[in-house]
């Protein structure tokens, strides 16, 4: 099975259209038709059926796609492996980042990136911790930043930055904000957390949920910048961590939680089931080298 014939076959049916893929492929029509058809032949299966807007495809096609997919994908990480015994870095990685991460480390980190390997790529994938984890595990990013990930035997991760978590809202006289408060007392007011499963609230819970504290939550919302803006319109109070809740409004002022403290662990994970690329290691070590702890509190 030739590599060219599988690569035509791919671009066809991501497209859905024969003379898009032979565009984007920079080959005439005619040899692409006949790439698909000598690969339908070694396979003994039709692998597409026309339809009025293009073609789609047959069963067969659609088994066939994954495989043809894997062996394209594959075949760039072994040019990029190559490539890299000799000092040269190509390829792509993805790096999955939190959005608020996003904001601070995305400049930095691509700018960092492409001065040291111009002929390499990065993608940044922006989700939250737990969809990110659920890429790592099923290979579609090849390391994340994760705001504390559930223990599982499929990721390795290294610790980056431990951020404690504050109290912020509008202080009146039944709702005083002093500079530093216990967990026990959180239950006393009216508090606005990320909705479950958000790592910020799953740690929340866990840290109150075994003291006995219980906590009265008066509203939900995913955004950390939304609850602060709740918080400063006085509709709450918003449990976040500092760094989000550096540069706020007058009036509005912060608690420090202790007895216990409680703090977020963020870390840089991947996948044990998929090694590295050496593009990959050589990134892992470059968002480790990064200060993040000093991005997200200044």
């Amino acid at each position: 099975m030739e590599l060219k014939l599988i690569e035509s076959f791919v671009r066809v049916a991501e497209m859905g259209s024969f003379s898009r893929a032979s565009a984007a492929l920079d080959i005439p029509q005619p040899s692409l038709s006949r790439h698909v058809r000598q690969l339908e032949q070694e396979m003994r299966s039709h692998l597409f059926v026309r339809t009025g807007r293009g073609v789609e495809l047959t069963e067969a096609g659609q088994c066939l796609l994954s495989y043809g997919q894997a062996i394209l994908e594959l075949t760039r990480k072994a040019h990029a492996e190559m490539d890299a015994l000799q000092g040269k870095f190509t390829g792509r990685v993805t790096v999955g980042l939190p959005p608020r991460v996003a904001q601070v480390l995305a400049p930095v980190l691509v700018k960092s990136f492409r001065s040291r390997w111009p002929k390499a790529a990065i993608s940044i994938s922006e989700g939250l911790s737990v969809s990110l984890r659920e890429d790592l595990i099923l290979g579609r990013i090849e390391m994340a930043v994760l705001f504390d990930p559930a223990p599982t035997p499929k990721l390795e991760w290294q610790s980056l930055f431990r951020e404690e978590l504050v109290l912020c809202g509008r202080p009146t006289r039944t709702h005083p904000l002093p500079a530093r408060i216990e967990a026990a007392a959180l239950s006393h007011y009216p508090v606005m957390l990320p909705a479950m499963p958000n790592a910020i609230r799953s740690l929340i819970e866990t840290h109150c949920g075994a003291r006995g504290i219980v906590l009265n939550v008066v509203a939900e919302l995913d955004s950390v910048q939304s609850l602060l803006k709740l918080a400063v319109d006085g509709q709450g109070y918003a449990i976040v961590p500092r760094g989000s809740a550096s540069h706020l409004a007058p009036g509005v002022k912060l608690s420090s939680i202790e007895k216990p403290a409680i703090r977020n662990n963020l870390v840089l994970a991947y996948s044990r089931q998929r090694l590295l690329s050496r593009l990959g290691q050589a990134t892992f070590d470059l968002i480790v080298a990064h200060d993040l702890g000093a991005l997200l509190t200044n």
